[in-house]
């Protein structure tokens, strides 16, 4: 018997390629051979990066101009310094104001692909002609949340790492929004939107950044194939009459964007408006080559 296969093409013209570009205090300087070169204000970093699966284009020498080197060696893990590097320096990225610090895990507190979407979720706030609520989970260090709140929305911010609500804090006094409605939530993600179901609180976006694994502040477990799927039903319950938006993004999970768009078709479905996927990416300061930097599917009404 003779298989027949059917093949469907997709154009996927609402796959999008967000590329962050070189700017005044943050460029990629070089990637390459599982790591990157970057500059924070005037300040040169050198950290692995496992999707820089290509060559090199600059000398050994210039890479060895780094003010610092995130290296592995054996069971371990750290940064490494030369010359004297402040514990915490202000770079200006996306029109917010934030603190770069040398972390843990190779952060630095800053994702820099992500201006691309901090951008459309002001643009979707400004363009409301209404007063919006945002709810932002897994909220970090408050790139999102600050974009939000510039734009004049009332945000939630929750994390489960109190070091990151503070440093959140901190990002939100030197880009002069210390005094707009952020409430800063240091809580598991999860039981927090639980709580506010049981609430009835309602919010008119929502954005996410789901790690692969983790724990709450009060070691309440993560494991995105078990809590991803149901945490998302249970965010939906908490969204407005009018739902502004939805934004999911993904970093280092493993999985397609696609994998996020298919949980937002529901929305489109209840409510029209557009459903967006795709890659965010970060350009090198010469050339073309753009460094992959993560996934994102976002809903809007508008």
């Amino acid at each position: 018997m003779k298989a027949i296969l059917n093949i469907s093409e997709n154009n996927m013209s609402e796959y999008k390629i967000i590329t962050t570009e070189p700017g005044k205090d943050y460029e990629l300087v070089d990637s390459g051979e599982s790591e990157k070169l970057e500059r924070y204000a005037d300040v040169l970093i050198a950290r692995p990066d496992p999707q820089a699966l290509w060559p090199k284009k600059l000398s050994v020498a210039e890479w060895e101009k780094a003010n610092a080197f995130f290296k592995r060696v054996s069971v371990s893990a750290n940064w490494s310094t030369k010359g004297k590097i402040a514990e915490k320096w202000q770079v200006e990225i996306g029109g917010l104001k934030m603190w770069v610090k040398l972390s843990a895990f190779k952060h630095t507190g800053i994702f820099p692909e992500q201006v691309g979407n901090w951008l459309w979720l002001e643009e979707k706030i400004k363009n409301s002609g209404r007063p919006v609520s945002v709810l932002n989970l897994f909220g970090y260090t408050g790139g999102a949340t600050l974009a939000c709140a510039k734009a004049g929305a009332e945000v939630c911010h929750v994390d489960g790492s109190k070091a990151a609500i503070g440093w959140g804090r901190e990002n939100a006094e030197i880009s002069g929004l210390k005094d707009k409605p952020i409430r800063w939530i240091l809580d598991d993600a999860f039981r927090f939107v639980q709580r506010e179901v049981k609430r009835g609180k309602l919010y008119d976006g929502i954005i996410m950044d789901p790690p692969s694994f983790g724990h709450g502040p009060k070691g309440e477990l993560w494991k995105i194939e078990k809590s991803f799927l149901p945490f998302v039903e249970e965010c939906k319950k908490v969204l407005s009459k009018q739902p502004l938006f939805f934004l999911i993004n993904g970093y280092a999970a493993g999985y397609s964007a696609l994998a996020y768009k298919n949980n937002l078709e529901t929305l489109f479905k209840a409510y029209g408006g557009k459903v967006e996927v795709g890659e965010l990416t970060i350009k090198e300061k010469e050339g073309e080559r753009l460094l992959p930097a993560g996934i994102f599917a976002r809903w809007s009404s508008v």
